[in-house]
């Protein structure tokens, strides 16, 4: 799925099914050794993920861990990004000298369980939107769409910046003729070649019950 919204240097993979936990290195086993199956499948799962889009680009199967704000650490020279939930992992990495960074994420489509999610995550701006985009494609979980962008705009932001960033630190507006999405940030944007960011642009697809979305911005 994920290879549809992400350009030409960007590798990925992905899986549908867990992989064996022994398929772990000892070291990323040792971070999930008494987290509930559940916890210790996905982490697995997506790493393996991983070094599959890793080996397309030469890299041998080596452990992926996380670091200090839980961001998988990649080779270096490598940019990337992971994503998992129930019946999906993915992973997408791409060489720094063509990708400055990634986002990434996958969520079930269905609706947001506790409205009181749409409130902490959005805008007053952007709830009226999503409302009228609900009137145009009722078949579409906008409330889950927009969470799931607003996750890859972290997962963009975040190797730029090593900061956090808040959901309502970007405000999001959707082009559903085309799957496409921009993300104007509201604080001050990282600074890439001596140019601020002040948005993200991204796309998303809908299938296999999934809702993903993914930001690539290219060198």
């Amino acid at each position: 799925m994920i290879d549809k919204l992400l350009p030409a240097p960007v590798v990925t993979a992905e899986a549908f099914q867990d992989a064996p936990l022994s398929a772990m290195f000892p070291e990323e086993w040792a971070l999930v050794a008494k987290a509930v199956p559940k916890r210790q499948k996905e982490f697995g799962t997506v790493r393996g993920c991983a070094r599959d889009a890793l080996a397309e680009l030469g890299f041998a199967p080596a452990p992926l861990l996380p670091g200090p704000g839980r961001e998988p650490q990649w080779p270096a020279g490598i940019v990337g990004a992971m994503t998992h939930c129930t019946g999906y992992r993915a992973a997408a990495v791409a060489r720094s000298a063509e990708v400055r960074t990634i986002g990434l994420d996958a969520e079930p489509h269905l609706p947001l369980n506790d409205p009181g999610v749409l409130k902490l995550v959005t805008l007053p701006a952007e709830r009226p939107r999503l409302a009228r985009l609900a009137e145009v494609q009722p078949e579409v979980c906008w409330d889950r769409l927009i969470f799931s962008a607003k996750e890859s705009v972290y997962k963009a932001w975040y190797p730029l910046t090593r900061r956090w960033l808040d959901f309502q630190e970007a405000e999001l507006t959707f082009d559903p003729t085309n799957a496409t999405f921009t993300a104007r940030l509201l604080v001050p944007g990282p600074v890439v070649d001596g140019r601020e960011i002040t948005e993200f642009h991204g796309r998303w697809l809908i299938g296999s019950g999934l809702v993903v979305t993914a930001i690539a911005m290219t060198v």
